[in-house]
């Protein structure tokens, strides 16, 4: 008799989802006492800190070459450095929800930046409406249509520049750090290690915090850092050889409605039946460009 599928994949997948999608709720918490610098030098310091704790308990060897760290280096700047900060500082304009919501916009952003940026590939009929439904999508979640306060737009901007880098950083891994012959976790732990280092100089000029650590601040930020940013990675790859890269990628359709859920649950932020119907088109977007289904056969 065939073998049933397992599903031992299963609790790790939750966990990841509602992790990554409780992310944008331990941000709000973290910035009660935390800069945005603060914020994005923590997540990076503790994550990496429990990546390479993982890392020396399984004796996984960490790269040792001057170019490879240069080019992690720059992973980590558009995966975790830059998109950590500018998260941070976005939701200190809008809502976590918002935050949840736009952060669905990062398989758009990647397919454009692939196709502009890298020309790996050129975008067929589905992934061009996959584009339009996206950026429809932002205009609904942003409620642009019905005007903007200016605090809100640099907010949106500056989210929507996150995602750009993320963007960005997965055709560049994909060139220059996949490639390198080390086990994911070690790339992984080397890379949000680097995050922190690279953001050290401007938390010596600015500052960790802004105010008397509140024990919502402490919890938000080390379960950001520990789970979010840490034992996140070790979960995605376990999804990834366990359930196969194309079960393990759903997750992302699984974190803008837990961070819609939190932010309007604990923090009892509002929101509208059209920032809902937006969230849906851009998820539909994420799908159509990643391929994941297809409006129009094309031979």
């Amino acid at each position: 008799m065939p073998k049933t599928p397992s599903s031992s994949w299963l609790p790790g997948f939750l966990a990841l989802g509602i992790t990554w999608g409780g992310s944008f709720l331990f941000i709000k918490w973290s910035l009660l006492s935390l800069t945005s610098v603060g914020v994005a030098f923590m997540r990076g310091a503790i994550g990496g800190a429990t990546l390479l704790l993982y890392c020396l308990v399984t004796q996984t060897r960490l790269p040792n070459k001057v170019r490879e760290w240069a080019h992690i280096a720059v992973l980590a700047l558009l995966l975790n450095a830059v998109p950590g900060y500018l998260f941070a500082v976005g939701e200190t304009h809008v809502s976590s929800v918002m935050a949840g919501l736009l952060n669905a916009t990062t398989p758009l952003m990647t397919v454009l930046v692939i196709t502009v940026g890298f020309r790996e590939q050129r975008i067929n009929i589905n992934q061009g409406i996959g584009v339009v439904v996206g950026f429809l999508g932002i205009v609904l979640v942003t409620g642009a249509l019905s005007g903007l306060s200016t605090s809100s737009w640099h907010g949106v901007i500056e989210l929507l520049c996150a995602t750009l880098c993320y963007g960005i950083s997965f055709p560049y891994s994909r060139r220059y750090v996949n490639v390198m012959d080390y086990p994911p976790r070690s790339l992984a732990a080397t890379q949000v290690f680097c995050s922190a280092i690279l953001l050290a100089p401007f938390v010596i000029v600015q500052g960790i915090s802004h105010s008397p650590w509140s024990a919502k601040s402490f919890w938000g930020i080390f379960i950001l850092g520990a789970l979010g940013t840490g034992f996140a990675y070790i979960w995605n790859f376990r999804n990834v050889r366990l359930a196969g890269s194309l079960i393990a990628s759903t997750v992302t359709y699984i974190t803008p409605v837990v961070a819609t859920i939190l932010g309007i649950w604990l923090l009892n932020e509002s929101f509208k039946i059209t920032q809902v119907l937006g969230g849906v088109l851009v998820i539909v977007s994420g799908a159509l460009v990643q391929k994941r289904f297809r409006l129009i056969r094309t031979s």
